[in-house]
């Protein structure tokens, strides 16, 4: 037997991914995955694509999630909380949701509503220092998938007074698994097929989250639904603050990132790359007419944005080397 691992909210897309990547984990054994309204279901019938893989969902709740070493929540947000409370201290987490990412409860308040239930680490490696405090914690908090793609195109910037804090204005598209599995009809084929829809325009649950992980001071995202299944690309542009080179900055802090890929020059993201992936790819410019730096990123909602980072978190959290079981690439076509 390896690492015992239990993953919480099986039935969903990026609860579906994390079972799809437990399986090719060669430390990781699945001993439970749970459901709501699909417990009792056979794992084929609620994801073909994992056909194989000989096991039934179970009911959501810690008496079937406590056995485990480390659990994965994959639940839609708020729901975290109470099922994690629940857990014996020994358990280690990482959660998917956004139950435990912000620090501030008055932004929790703002743009989720309810109870606040905690700040736990920040479970993206790549920002200076927190590779070593997830390495160190028994409980991670994921960070959401745009919230992810903008970071890691703008923390470093930040960090390194390559561009100014303030007016950061961001664009970004995503595809529509990014908001979940439930039946929705504005996410009907039909609706989203030769459609591209911004919403929840000027005020993105995701904004906080942003704010804390960059730095940024003032922040306009604009996010767009597009036709397509996974990925997201993300335009995030600032004033620049220096006369440096944003390009080397990325590069530099990335150097020894191995998910994260700052691409040659002339080269520029696509999602397609980074589909069934860990990876994000950057680039960065200076726009010549406004001045304005531009940095494009590119990755999977459900891989680097999602599934993928949880279990990065999971390996560092593990002690296990950072990139075990994680496909380094995308696929193609």
């Amino acid at each position: 037997m390896g690492i015992r691992v239990a993953v919480a909210g099986a039935s969903g897309y990026a609860g579906g991914e994390l079972l799809r990547l437990i399986a090719g984990h060669p430390e990781l054994d699945l001993v439970a995955a749970t459901a709501h309204s699909q417990a009792g279901s056979p794992l084929a019938v609620v994801h073909p694509h994992l056909t194989g893989l000989d096991i039934t969902l179970g009911a959501t709740g810690p008496e079937a999630l406590a056995d485990a070493d480390l659990v994965f929540l994959a639940l839609p947000h708020g729901e975290s909380g109470a099922l994690a409370a629940a857990l014996p201290s020994g358990v280690k987490v990482v959660d998917l949701g956004a139950d435990h990412r912000l620090r501030d409860p008055d932004a929790w308040v703002r743009y989720y509503g309810g109870e606040h239930a905690g700040a736990w680490t920040y479970g993206l490696p790549e920002l200076p220092g927190q590779r070593g405090e997830i390495s160190t914690a028994t409980r991670v908090a994921a960070p959401g998938c745009y919230a992810t793609t903008i970071s890691l195109a703008l923390a470093p910037l930040i960090t390194a007074g390559a561009v100014s804090a303030d007016d950061v204005v961001v664009v970004a598209a995503s595809g529509t698994s990014g908001a979940g599995r439930g039946a929705k009809a504005h996410l009907l084929g039909s609706e989203v097929m030769g459609d591209l829809t911004p919403y929840k325009v000027g005020r993105h649950q995701h904004v906080p989250e942003i704010k804390q992980a960059t730095g940024a001071r003032s922040l306009s995202f604009t996010p767009v639904l597009a036709p397509m299944p996974r990925g997201i690309l993300a335009t995030v542009t600032a004033t620049p603050a220096s006369k440096g080179d944003a390009r080397q900055v990325l590069a530099e802090a990335y150097a020894d990132a191995p998910f994260v890929h700052v691409l040659p020059e002339g080269a520029w993201p696509h999602t397609a790359a980074t589909l069934g992936s860990n990876a994000c790819h950057l680039q960065a410019t200076t726009d010549v007419d406004s001045g304005r730096v531009i940095v494009s990123s590119a990755l999977d909602n459900l891989g680097k944005g999602a599934a993928a980072q949880g279990v990065q978190c999971a390996n560092l959290m593990l002690g296990l080397p950072e990139t075990m079981g994680l496909p380094m690439h995308g696929v193609a076509p």
